[in-house]
């Protein structure tokens, strides 16, 4: 069996993959995992690792020198490359695969031309009422990550007070699902049998989930000892009342 190259997260936002990554990347040994073609645009692929193409630069020229710089900085200082790949970032994702390998048929054969021997991790939030619920007070408030001494890691807006709204929050619980059955298609098409985690497992033990992942990729798990999360629960009163309020909703009268 060839020796695991790369591996790729699939998964869909808050299913606490920034947790897991944060996690392998302590690791020291599971590469450097990110979404590292997240935005559905070569031009900003390029913009995020400082490639500046000239008139001779062929698209899949570009694309080359895009994978290239997205394999050393997923790499990190390891052998092995990771990848977070959201659901919405997907299908950009394997028709650029698909240019620079035209004569291979299937996207896991392709991803495996470019990466190498892969391995694929499904993360789920089974509770996708939950999900919806932390998306959308999370797109509304700005704060999307927090470290556990409760300083902010990633806000991608000025703090906004989250208000309660019971169509956006069914859209997203939709969305979510409508992703998770697109991977579980995605997979059997493929023939693909990915190593499946959830959000609880990770929550409730997320040591014993990296040193499962370490060894699925035939890594030492013991690398995964004395590892703590660098990110912290956002859920709160708001969250909760949210909760019972959307069941209310939704519940038959």
């Amino acid at each position: 069996m060839s020796r695991i190259e790369s591996y790729i997260l699939c998964t869909s936002p808050r299913s606490g993959s920034t947790m897991l990554c944060s996690l392998l990347e302590a690791s020291g040994v599971a590469g450097s995992p990110d979404s590292h073609f997240h935005t559905p645009s070569l031009a900003r692929w390029l913009a995020t690792y400082d490639i500046r193409p000239d008139a001779t630069m062929s698209e899949t020229d570009a694309l080359r020198a895009v994978l290239k710089a997205a394999i050393a900085h997923g790499r990190g200082e390891t052998d092995v490359f990771g990848l977070r790949l959201q659901r919405q970032s997907f299908d950009f994702f394997v028709r650029q695969l698909a240019l620079l390998h035209p004569g291979l048929t299937g996207d896991r054969a392709r991803i495996e031309a470019a990466f190498g021997p892969t391995l694929f991790i499904h993360l789920t939030r089974q509770n996708k009422l939950d999900q919806a619920i932390s998306f959308e007070k999370a797109r509304q408030s700005g704060l999307w990550h927090r470290a556990p001494d409760g300083t902010e890691l990633e806000r991608l807006s000025p703090p906004r007070t989250p208000h309660y709204d019971s169509a956006a929050l069914r859209a997203r619980q939709s969305e979510f699902e409508a992703f998770d059955s697109a991977w579980e298609a995605w997979f059997a098409a493929e023939g693909i049998s990915p190593l499946r985690l959830s959000y609880n497992s990770l929550a409730e033990d997320p040591r014993a989930c990296l040193a499962l992942v370490l060894a699925s990729l035939g890594l030492d798990p013991a690398a995964a000892d004395g590892i703590v999360p660098g990110t912290a629960r956002l859920a709160d009163e708001t969250s909760l009342d949210w909760k019972r309020r959307l069941l209310d909703d939704i519940s038959p009268s």
